[in-house]
């Protein structure tokens, strides 16, 4: 399944990826700290840029249950091979909102999310993706290598040994300063 298009408004320096880690990459910046999730309007630009707009409530109530999710999973991925007693904790809060239903329909076996309270869809989505990527690997979720960043990646490389949210920027970043470390170093 592809990422849905991120939506233009969006100012974040990386969209897309799993829902739980593009939920953590709704704060961002070190010297300037940036947080999409400050307002209402911000949550709506997140959720038309994870896919969930029109399907996931925009309102305060939604707004906080998403915030409280995202501290939960950024409190679990900073340890996401053995994550601490309160972060398991934090975590399961969040999921004891909702359910997978499974039932034998017609055409077959099928899956439908249930919340107790809509507001927590948002919310219930992103732990439960961040549960999926600790049963896939979850030594591939990683934070930026970069000491100035603080975004989240799924590292899909070839041969998992992906270190920067984004070459380009951060990698670029690493591979100049040790280049004018190198040479301001030898003269």
């Amino acid at each position: 399944m592809s990422s849905p298009a991120p939506d233009p408004r969006d100012p974040r320096p990386l969209t897309g990826g799993p829902l739980s880690l593009d939920l953590l990459n709704t704060r961002w910046g070190v010297a300037e700290p940036h947080d999409l999730l400050r307002d209402r309007a911000g949550y709506e630009v997140w959720l038309s840029s994870a896919g969930l707009a029109g399907r996931c409530p925009a309102d305060a109530v939604s707004l906080a249950a998403t915030r409280i999710a995202r501290e939960a999973i950024a409190a679990a991925a900073a340890g996401p091979a053995s994550p601490a007693p309160e972060a398991v904790a934090a975590l399961n809060e969040v999921l004891d909102h909702g359910r997978i239903r499974r039932e034998l329909t017609a055409a077959g076996p099928a899956e439908a999310v249930e919340v107790g309270n809509p507001a927590w869809l948002a919310a219930w989505l992103a732990a439960d993706d961040y549960l999926g990527l600790l049963r896939r690997n979850p030594d591939r979720i990683r934070s930026c290598a970069h000491p100035d960043c603080v975004l989240f990646f799924y590292d899909d490389s070839q041969n998992g040994r992906r270190r920067w949210h984004s070459m380009a920027t951060c990698g670029n970043r690493a591979k100049a300063s040790r280049h004018y470390a190198r040479t301001r170093g030898g003269s």
